[in-house]
């Protein structure tokens, strides 16, 4: 009798290896890892929590990032595959859920990909402002479909970096890794030369410490909660460098490594600069994307802010890099599984899912098109649409990590003995991480619904309620039409068919068109 392992088989997991280059070790998974999860802004826009803010980072790391950590870990080790979440969801719950899990973790990848577009024009108006023309601060990239041409270029910047060989993008990747590292140091250090240099903390650290402050907002919840919800969105990812399972070199070692690493930095990167940030600004007072390097500039003069701001800008260029290979892998595995057309499960001569990057950024290109010079046009406010696909991507991406602590708990029933020889702490442990982490995936979605990321596009709650049902839904549905219909056009075949169709040579020869 088969196993439940065996009618869980994928195409991907026969066929992946064969097509793609197992080439990254365990220092580009950190790399990688740091990239998807360490947004280093969010360390100038939580700071307006106050000193609250610190309780709410440690909350989000005790009972996300780590109890994720753990989660991943053991099922990254058991399903060591191409696609990660859309894999083990498959493993753990069936088709339909794995293609489901997968579809939700990669739609808040081509609107993640937009706004790292806007962020490098954000600090690149930051850059120009620290100069002064005519007496007042220069300002560039002051028209809506300026912004849109930056955000256009670092995403087809991303797509032409993608389709290079892994190893020589990864390269390039790891650079910057040591750029960021010096930037968010430099952000921290800004804290210790205002002190040193005579001047009282800009924050006073002496209240402010209670999660509850603020006026009561939607159902009398303190308004200083919705705060939580913005540190969840800061540590979403975690899987993510695990798209690329079959290119792993390293094994357990690589996966430990990453996890234990990348969730070290994150949390010193989130805490340092959010403390840096808060000593030479008043809480509240920062721009909430370029504060860190406002906060550079005042403690350490201007040129160094200009530095950072600099380099912030080429960081997130790269970050989008990051992003765009990260998770086309996902689209790149739905073609091999036939949910998608065949093409997308192609690699080009570089042994990398060129199509599938290319789909993603046309989607992705699509969008910032809609924001910036349709909705953007004549002045108009695109940032309505912005703010509300961002909040609207936090919903979708909870829901794919909310199936992330679910998986846990089927795992050990789609295969006992992967699970046990996989596992290296106590079942109680990993079971409590994934009722932990699923709990606060429902909370951080529900204080997205408890108060407007955007009061001046929305100053009506109902009106950004409905914007967020209207986003998650549509994303869902989505996702279930597109299955719906992958079902009509596998009908008939079984894997073993589409497995000859990949390794004939009109199909199979893993060169996209």
């Amino acid at each position: 009798m088969a196993s439940m392992a065996d009618e869980q088989a994928m195409i991907s997991e026969r066929v992946a290896p064969a097509l793609v280059a197992r080439t990254l070790g365990p220092f580009d998974l950190v790399v990688i890892f740091v990239a998807i999860v360490l947004f280093i802004i969010n360390s100038a826009g939580l700071q307006a929590a106050g000193p609250s803010v610190f309780i709410f980072w440690i909350v989000a790391f005790l009972t996300f990032l780590i109890t994720g950590a753990f989660v991943t870990a053991q099922l990254g080790r058991m399903f060591p595959e191409e696609g990660s979440l859309y894999v083990w969801t498959h493993k753990a719950l069936g088709p339909f859920w794995g293609f489901f899990a997968g579809f939700v973790a990669w739609w808040p990848g081509p609107i993640t990909m937009v706004v790292i577009g806007v962020l490098v024009a954000n600090f690149l108006q930051q850059t120009a402002a620290f100069f002064t023309c005519s007496g007042q601060p220069c300002a560039i990239l002051t028209e809506n479909w300026q912004i849109g041409i930056v955000v256009l270029i670092v995403l087809w910047f991303s797509a032409t970096m993608s389709f290079l060989r892994m190893r020589v993008t990864q390269n390039y990747v790891n650079i910057q890794f040591f750029a960021y590292a010096t930037a968010i140091f430099l952000i921290g250090l800004a804290g210790v030369v205002w002190l040193l240099k005579g001047h009282p903390s800009a924050t006073s650290f002496a209240s402010g410490w209670s999660p509850f402050q603020g006026d009561k907002i939607a159902l009398h919840i303190p308004a200083n909660l919705t705060f939580f919800s913005f540190a969840i969105l800061a540590l979403l990812g975690i899987e993510t460098p695990l798209n690329m399972g079959v290119e792993v070199n390293g094994g357990e070692k690589a996966i430990k490594t990453y996890l234990f690493w990348g969730c070290i930095i994150v949390m010193a990167a989130y805490l340092w600069a959010t403390w840096g940030n808060m000593v030479v600004i008043k809480a509240g007072g920062a721009n909430a994307t370029t504060g860190g390097a406002q906060a550079v500039a005042i403690a350490m003069g201007k040129w160094v802010g200009v530095i950072v701001a600099v380099t912030l800008a080429w960081v997130l260029l790269t970050v989008a890099v990051v992003y765009n290979y990260a998770f086309g892998r996902l689209l790149f595995v739905s073609g091999l599984e036939k949910r998608l057309p065949h093409q997308f499960g192609r690699v080009n001569k570089n042994k990398v899912p060129a199509n599938a990057v290319a789909l993603q950024t046309t989607i992705a290109s699509l969008i910032a098109i809609l924001v910036f010079f349709v909705l953007g046009a004549g002045g108009g406010d695109p940032f309505k649409v912005f703010y509300a696909l961002y909040a609207g991507l936090t919903i979708v991406w909870c829901i794919s990590t909310a199936l992330l602590f679910l998986d846990i708990f089927f795992a050990r029933r789609a295969d006992p003995a992967a699970f046990e020889r996989e596992r290296r702490i106590s079942l109680g442990w990993l079971y409590i991480c994934g009722a932990v982490g699923f709990v606060v995936n429902v909370l951080a979605v529900f204080f997205i619904f408890i108060g407007s990321w955007y009061p001046t596009g929305f100053p009506r709650l109902s009106e950004w309620n409905a914007w967020m049902v209207g986003i998650s839904a549509g994303s869902v549905i989505t996702g279930i039409v597109i299955y719906a219909i992958s079902q009509q056009t596998r009908r008939g075949k079984s894997d073993e068919q589409f497995l000859s169709e990949l390794a004939s040579p009109s199909v199979g020869g893993g060169a996209a068109e």
